[in-house]
């Protein structure tokens, strides 16, 4: 397979389109003429000529959209049938090799941006600058309690006050971006169950204060309703999943869907699945999926602040590069294809902290943007017909 790189051009660049989704209208903007200055977007009109001396990039017929943003993913994880051992053979060195490859294939995806919610040993905050790679949000190692959940990753803390305090400390000093902590157990780890919190509401709650006392943001990987209900009380920014697992089946959230609501906590749903021949749905998340798609409208049709994440490299359904298949997918809780590339474009920027610079194609924004063939507010397919990436203003080549 090429490599990707990210070509040199001339500072201006000029991109004639044949359409515009801009990340928040529900309408698309024809005949566009999108002009990048360096790394970000100077001027977004219409029908006009290009500015003089501008390299011109004629896209004639395509649909631009801001670069995609995939607010939950796992460079350190492969896509293998087996990523946990995958990556438990590689070393540190071996191991980044493999997260800028699956960086790469995000890129080629169109997504532009990726909130990296688990790695091992802090790696990806090396990655974040590199030209060739997307934009990465960073939390390191996610802290669990000992032996729990992605406790391989070197976040195991001990459930004490102190300690979680410290881990928060760490994680701050070493520059991350996002504090991710584990809430209830998960699949990928024996000994732990989804259905089960790892923290008292307590302890979630010393992670919060200390977090938002350093200024950084919190979000809680939270499947259990138990756990799911701790967070909201201990007043997590953020959770991942919440699916309201139970031992047997799905929880009915009850109340809980308009205390989430209420909150503004910001849910990432879990979606995208890509079409791997052998590759289909374990039977415990196939026998549940209806419950967490009804439980999932319930939240959209009360308010909730949704965007959506793919847990991109946890197997292989979960490329690094699932996003696009995502997105169509969510459609099933109800949602407009337009409101769907909102939470996957400005929505998930707003979310990830980077509202004011990405997720939309407009002035003093980031020069992120994919190129379409299509109408993807039509049909969202369309974004499997990738013409062209840019990434801060540079093309994948």
């Amino acid at each position: 397979m090429a490599s990707v790189r990210a070509t040199d051009r001339p500072r201006l660049v000029a991109i004639r389109a044949g359409a515009l989704f801009d990340g928040v209208s529900s309408t698309l903007v024809p005949d566009p003429v999108l002009v990048m200055d360096g790394p970000a977007i100077v001027s977004v009109d219409r029908a006009i000529e290009p500015p003089p001396g501008a390299e011109v990039v004629d896209l004639a017929g395509a649909t631009l959209l801001p670069g995609l943003i995939d607010t939950h993913v796992h460079l350190a994880f492969d896509g293998s049938a087996d990523p946990v051992a995958a990556l438990a053979r590689r070393d540190d060195g071996a191991a980044l090799e493999a997260m800028s490859a699956a960086g790469r294939a995000a890129l080629r995806g169109g997504v532009t941006t990726v909130r990296d919610l688990g790695d091992r040993g802090y790696l990806s905050l090396g990655l974040r600058g590199a030209r060739e790679l997307p934009t990465i949000v960073a939390a390191g190692p996610p802290i669990t309690t000992p032996a729990g959940h992605c406790h391989f990753l070197g976040g195991e803390t001990e459930p004490t006050p102190a300690a979680l305090r410290a881990a928060v400390r760490e994680r701050a000093e070493r520059g991350v971006d996002v504090v991710k902590v584990m809430a209830s157990g998960g699949t990928m780890t024996p000994g732990t169950r989804q259905e089960e919190p790892q923290f008292t509401a307590d302890l979630l709650r010393v992670v919060v204060d200390e977090a938002h006392r350093l200024g950084l943001p919190v979000t809680a990987h939270a499947h259990g309703t138990a756990a799911i209900r701790m967070g909201v009380e201990a007043g997590v920014d953020g959770m991942e999943h919440v699916s309201f697992w139970s031992a047997d089946g799905v929880d009915d959230p009850g109340d809980l869907v308009d205390r989430i609501a209420d909150s503004g906590v910001v849910v990432g749903i879990t979606g995208g699945v890509a079409p791997v021949p052998g590759a289909e749905p374990p039977p415990a998340v196939a026998m549940r999926l209806p419950r967490i798609i009804a439980n999932l409208r319930r939240l959209y049709e009360a308010g909730a602040h949704l965007i959506v994440g793919t847990d991109a490299g946890i197997g292989l359904p979960k490329p690094h590069d699932v996003l696009r298949f995502a997105l169509a997918q969510i459609a099933m809780i109800g949602i407009t294809p337009e409101v769907a590339l909102s939470l996957a474009t400005s929505g998930a920027a707003a979310a990830c902290g980077l509202g004011d610079v990405k997720g939309r194609l407009a002035p003093g924004f980031e020069a992120d943007v994919v190129a379409v063939d299509g109408n993807p507010l039509a049909d969202l397919a369309a974004l499997h017909s990738i013409r062209a990436v840019f990434a801060r203003g540079l093309r994948v080549a």
